[in-house]
């Protein structure tokens, strides 16, 4: 049986606490896995549109949210839910029992949730309350001029004049906001950065029994139930956002935020601060900037070193956990939550030439993501997803800032090479091979680690010859196409002709960079049909290096390739294009005479000639400078350089006295 809506705004307004919470929790068991109030409709309309697509075979743009989807017979239960919130913003303003205000918290928390609902939610009113229910103190103004402000507005409200337009459905706080770069971030180091979008992800891994287990206390509760309200509204509602942001709902939470880092005092409770922390600064650019001024990077590197228990000795070196148990999950959220705002604020960093201070603070921030590429979570999603963030931030700190995730001592290091601790290397190596193996959202979860790994192998050595060791051993299996292996060598050519263009170039300058830019050495590890287009971008077909991006030649040292004794005596048999040794075919032109040759290059000449007319191909030759150019146009450039050096001899020979011409012609 529906709960009756009527019946909880009648109980709201008499002030009725016990059948409030009694009608509440009825409604919240109802409800509580509930993301939208229309199913019937929503199933209704998506009938109805694939009996269209099945009739005309054509299928009409969708709305980006089943939530968009409405109906006449729909609009009088909305009404409905935004007296109900309404009602609620004013009723929890008031002295309330603690379980009546977690109902009504727990109530708007399932209404937040309807983006065509909002409007009640995304007064300043609204705001303001639930950010003092939040334990944010925001210094504006008092309770009783906020409830009779929020029952005026509430009186006022138009049901669909605030609607809270453009966003990408409903999500709950429950579920985890995850940042997507599909289409805006390709995470090229070198390349553009847009703005952030997020996505509504899975559901928290955090264990929220210990509630209901009495282990914390009923304002505590409360604290979060209003804080998950307000992720909700910020999340769904753009209007809501710029009011936060015109409220300086970020600075409020901001100060709280460090006065529990400051205090000393064991963090607990900062997780949905952390969330909101995160939505506002995704969503607001302006935001992010501020929190950058306000040295957020500094606040929140050791926000992490806090939630981690991280000791430093007097040579700023982190003391190693030597008992190295796995990480809680409420520990690793919340870790997980700073990541991502570090982030939101430094994702541009590698474009700002840092001065002193930045760049030891920046190492020591790499200095704690370095400890975190190394922690053991419980669950392995759990630890996927930190690394992940981790490798993020990683991506964006300037490069000369990552030599710390080297200059760690070996004595306790489980991967050495070349005295180095490289611990850190092929923990991000692991990382990559699992995103490799995953295949999923390639451009948003590879990509970053595929840069950073280059950039790293750019700059130090003893990264590039680890990093080569793992992905670039010596050949020995030269019948196998390098696109067909197994291996990460295997994995990483066939991304080289993906159809992600983003995706494609990381791949190719990653194995580029462990071939020390050199181009018959990436030609023999690839193949030439993979490594094409990597050389025709960079004008490298003929294959010589061009000085313009030699800029990192000076990094490279000079020992030489080291081939097996099975690549030394398949290597003339090895076909460049395909990179293997092909089974030899028969001569197509054996048994021909040379007339019979002859005739068969002038029919294949035409063809040729007829397919370029029709324009279904275009043959193109290699430039001086290596690059690709119409052939046509190619051969009418030589043929007037030529002309031109003719017409040049001729004038310096009629220049020339008569004597001297004659012997220059003999």
């Amino acid at each position: 049986m529906a709960p009756n809506v009527e019946k909880i705004i009648q109980s709201i307004s008499l002030g009725d606490q016990d059948a409030v919470q009694l009608l509440l929790d009825n409604y919240n068991t109802q409800y509580a896995e509930c993301f939208f109030f229309n199913t019937e409709a929503q199933e209704r309309k998506k009938q109805q549109r694939l009996e269209e697509f099945r009739k005309n075979k054509i299928r009409d743009c969708a709305s980006n949210s089943d939530s968009d989807i409405d109906s006449d017979d729909e609009r009088p239960n909305l009404l409905l839910r935004e007296g109900l919130a309404a009602s609620l913003l004013g009723f929890v303003g008031g002295q309330l029992q603690p379980a009546v205000l977690r109902a009504c918290l727990h109530t708007l928390r399932i209404l937040s949730r309807d983006r065509r609902a909002m409007g009640p939610m995304i007064t300043d009113s609204a705001l303001l309350t639930l950010t003092h229910l939040g334990g944010i103190n925001l210094r504006q103004h008092s309770q009783q001029q906020d409830k009779a402000k929020i029952q005026d507005q509430c009186d006022r409200t138009q049901i669909h004049g605030i609607e809270a337009s453009g966003c990408q459905g409903a999500v709950d706080s429950d579920q985890r906001c995850t940042v997507s770069f599909s289409e805006c971030h390709s995470f090229n180091r070198r390349g553009n950065v847009g703005n952030l979008v997020l996505a509504p992800g899975k559901k928290d891994a955090r264990e929220d029994d210990s509630e209901e287990n009495g282990k914390v206390d009923d304002g505590e509760v409360c604290r979060k139930e209003a804080m998950k309200v307000l992720c909700n509204i910020i999340y769904n509602s753009p209007q809501a956002r710029e009011r936060a942001s015109a409220l300086r709902l970020l600075q409020g939470l901001w100060e709280s935020l460090k006065q529990g880092i400051w205090s000393g005092a064991p963090p607990t409770g900062q997780f949905y601060k952390l969330r909101l922390l995160f939505l506002l600064t995704a969503l607001r650019p302006e935001l992010r900037l501020q929190l950058q001024q306000e040295r957020g990077v500094l606040v929140l590197t050791s926000a992490l070193e806090q939630r981690l228990v991280l000791r430093w000795t007097d040579g700023n070196q982190l003391i190693p956990d030597s008992t190295s148990s796995p990480v809680s999950k409420e520990v690793s959220q919340d870790v997980i939550e700073i990541l991502k705002i570090i982030f939101n604020v430094a994702h541009r960093l590698y474009r700002q030439e840092p001065d002193e201070e930045e760049a030891a603070l920046y190492r020591r921030l790499a200095a704690v993501l370095h400890h975190c590429l190394l922690l053991s979570c419980d669950g392995a999603d759990t630890l996927e997803e930190l690394q992940g963030h981790t490798v993020n931030i990683l991506s964006a700190l300037p490069l000369t800032c990552l030599d710390v995730l080297l200059a760690v001592p070996v004595g306790q290091a489980s991967h050495k090479y070349e005295g180095v601790n490289m611990d850190c290397v092929h923990a991000l190596v692991l990382f990559m091979d699992r995103r490799l193996n995953r295949g999923q959202k390639l451009k948003e979860k590879l990509t970053p680690v595929l840069s950073l790994l280059t950039e790293s192998s750019r700059v130090h050595r003893e990264t590039r010859h680890y990093l080569r060791q793992k992905i670039l051993p010596p050949l020995k299996d030269v019948a196998v196409r390098p696109e067909q292996d197994s291996t990460l060598r295997g994995q990483l050519v066939r991304l080289m002709t993906h159809v992600d263009t983003d995706v494609k170039d990381c791949a190719a300058e990653l194995l580029f960079v462990l071939c020390k830019e050199n181009v018959s050495r990436f030609v023999k590890y690839t193949g030439y049909g993979n490594a094409a287009g990597l050389l025709a971008a960079r004008g490298l077909l003929n294959g010589r290096r061009n000085s313009g991006d030699g800029q990192f030649a000076s990094h490279y040292s000079s020992d030489s390739d080291s081939d097996t004794e099975e690549y030394r005596q398949a290597r003339s048999k090895i076909n460049l294009v395909t990179g293997r040794v092909e089974a030899e075919q028969p001569d197509p032109m054996e048994g021909m005479t040379e007339e019979e040759k002859e005739k068969e290059a002038c029919r294949l000449i035409c063809m040729i000639n007829r397919l370029s007319q029709d324009q279904i191909i275009q043959p193109m030759s290699v430039t001086r400078d290596g690059r690709l150019a119409p052939l046509w146009g190619h051969m009418r450039s030589c043929t007037e350089e030529k002309e031109e050096e003719h017409e040049e001899e001729e004038q310096g020979l009629s220049s020339m006295p008569q004597g001297l011409k004659d012997k220059t012609m003999k």
